[in-house]
């Protein structure tokens, strides 16, 4: 059940008339009160001998005897709807409610004869709007104090009580969701969102790595988007307002949105703290250890990604509170990905960063966090760029989704802790976006290298297979995935044959982090293992050794086209002189 409140000043006959009125579609039908401040108001819908004006008239009898003593705000107006799932409810349950959430605004107190006047109006089945002036009939005007918070409790009860679908409660750090008149307006010119909708996502893509103010600026404007300024005496910027072109008001003038607007992080303030807290590296700097010529640079960013991003999720892990602020460098990694991955996974990543947007805020400030390694990161996947190929490139951006999809799943326990539903949802739901796009990214690689682990010489292949049991005991797939391992046995043949122990190498990756919410257990270790041994993300490519003169004899390649590494003999051990037996 979502209530929605908004104020106004003057009269209320502008509000009565549209909720008796046929609705801007006709979708307004039976008008009708189901409640009222006294039980016996006017009904303009079900009386014909009453009128929209009567009724406005008594609603402002107590303000207009205030005179120019009345306060400027005069106007409750607030909305509350049903989910679709939700059972009927019929008049008398309506009136009920209304009478709780006047109550629980501080409109009306049960038994409260001088309380502020109101009205319940229904005219759809799934939902109700009520009317209130905000001067009581005894002169006294009403206490609103955190009506809002107060309302939205009430109504995660009313849902209780009545076996309604139970949101979960907010805390206030939710942006603000577009008005109906916003909607409306999107509706009439076609646009499939709200502009506040559009420019939200906007201003979080633009400050995704970005390094400076005056970055962040240039990225807005290079968007396409009108950029004002609000400016001090000093010359400093004090703060920033976005409009879309095109999207204009009455008057002809541009509908501006300032940053704080559109969301609570994106005020100019809180962007500038977390420009100052963690400034990329501008310089660029690929991942630690063998830098393959061949990895193309959006590649490399990927590749760097996918360390930091394991580094975030074990800081989440850890439950401490400074890794709020690695949620909010997570949130920049899935803006990046949005902007620059392939066709076939942009959908599902950018809705991944959108509802991932939810779980960056709450009310825990991690002041002294580090973030400069994972917004450096996400900074490299934009200046990288999306001419994104089929090969290394491609096969990088599985391996970043299938650890970031982990990442949130640590989000949601993290946020699940601390109490924080609508955060710990929000993360979930990214997870399945994050998983839908990587099956679709990862099916072409996958495929090759579940075709490579069954061409290898039968010999090896229970060979790989022994050393996955050994390391797995009770299987490597959760029940019912029907996953092989021919896959992982592919990448444990190339790691053997780039010069790596593939026994410890495979326990390397199985301890870097738990596994118990991975989908697939082997498609984790195999990306786990392809960045560890620093192998092609690309099956196809050719596996080289890390390093040069290891003293390993040249693998020899097979029919399969993977190369299998011959043993190597071992040089018996220089006895100790003081283990030999006396002369004799």
């Amino acid at each position: 059940m979502i209530p929605k409140i908004r104020t106004g000043a003057g009269g209320t006959y502008g509000l009565i008339r549209y909720l008796f009125g046929p609705g801007k579609r006709d979708e307004h039908t039976d008008q009708h009160l189901v409640a009222s401040w006294n039980g016996y108001a006017p009904d303009p819908g079900r009386n014909p001998h009453h009128t929209v004006a009567q009724l406005a008239g008594q609603l402002d009898q107590p303000v207009k005897a205030l005179g120019d003593r009345a306060p400027a705000t005069t106007i409750w107006h607030c909305s509350v709807r049903a989910d679709p799932g939700d059972r009927y409810l019929d008049d008398a349950d309506w009136a009920a409610i209304a009478r709780r959430i006047v109550q629980a605004a501080g409109i009306a107190g049960e038994g409260d004869a001088t309380a502020c006047r109101w009205v319940a109006v229904r005219h759809a089945e799934d939902h109700i709007h009520i009317a209130a002036t905000l001067v009581r009939q005894d002169g006294r005007r009403a206490g609103l104090a955190f009506d809002k918070r107060k309302v939205q409790a009430e109504a995660r009860r009313i849902e209780k009580d009545y076996g309604l679908r139970q949101l979960n409660p907010g805390d206030g750090t939710a942006a603000k969701t577009p008005t109906s008149q916003e909607r409306f307006k999107a509706e009439r010119t076609g646009r499939t969102e709200t502009p506040r909708e559009t420019l939200r996502e906007a201003v979080r893509q633009a400050v995704a790595g970005a390094a400076t103010e005056a970055e962040f600026f240039t990225r807005l404007r290079e968007k396409g988007l009108r950029v004002k300024l609000t400016q001090g005496s000093s010359g400093d910027v004090l703060g920033y307002a976005v409009a879309l072109p095109g999207d204009r008001n009455g008057r002809n003038e541009p509908v501006w949105f300032a940053g704080s607007t559109l969301a609570p992080d994106l005020s100019l303030p809180r962007i500038q703290r977390r420009l100052d807290s963690g400034k990329p590296d501008t310089t660029g700097s690929p991942e630690t250890g063998v830098v393959r010529s061949e990895w193309s640079l959006p590649a490399r960013g990927r590749r760097t990604a996918t360390g930091i991003a394991e580094r975030a999720a074990t800081l989440l892990d850890s439950d401490e509170d400074e890794a709020a602020a690695q949620l909010v460098g997570v949130g920049e990694l899935l803006d990046a990905l949005a902007q620059t991955s392939p066709a076939a996974t942009r959908a599902e990543l950018g809705a991944a960063a959108r509802v991932f947007e939810r779980a960056t805020r709450s009310h825990l400030r991690a002041e002294h966090a580090d973030t400069r390694a994972i917004r450096s990161a996400a900074r490299g996947i934009i200046q990288a760029g999306g001419a994104l190929g089929r090969g290394e490139d491609g096969g990088t951006t599985a391996m970043l989704l299938s650890t970031l999809v982990l990442v949130t799943l640590a989000a949601v326990r993290w946020h699940s802790a601390r109490g924080h539903a609508q955060q710990a949802a929000a993360s979930h739901q990214a997870a399945g976006h994050l998983r839908a796009a990587y099956r679709q990214a990862a099916t072409a690689p996958m495929r090759t290298l579940r075709a490579q682990g069954r061409a290898l010489p039968e010999p090896e292949r229970r060979r790989y297979e022994a050393t996955i049991r050994a390391a797995l005991p009770g299987g490597t797939t959760h029940a019912g995935t029907g996953t092989k391992t021919d896959a992982l046995a592919a990448t444990l043949a190339q790691a053997e044959q780039a010069g790596h122990d593939t026994r410890a190498l495979l326990q390397q990756a199985i301890d870097m982090r738990e596994l118990d919410t991975a989908e697939d257990v082997n498609d984790v270790l195999v990306w786990r293992l392809r960045r560890l041994a620093h192998l092609s993300a690309h099956p196809g490519d050719r596996a080289r050794r890390p390093q040069a003169g290891t003293g390993r004899a040249k693998p020899a390649a097979n029919r399969t086209g993977v190369r299998t590494t011959p043993p190597v003999p071992t040089r018996p051990p220089t006895p100790d002189p003081r283990n030999r037996p006396p002369r004799r």
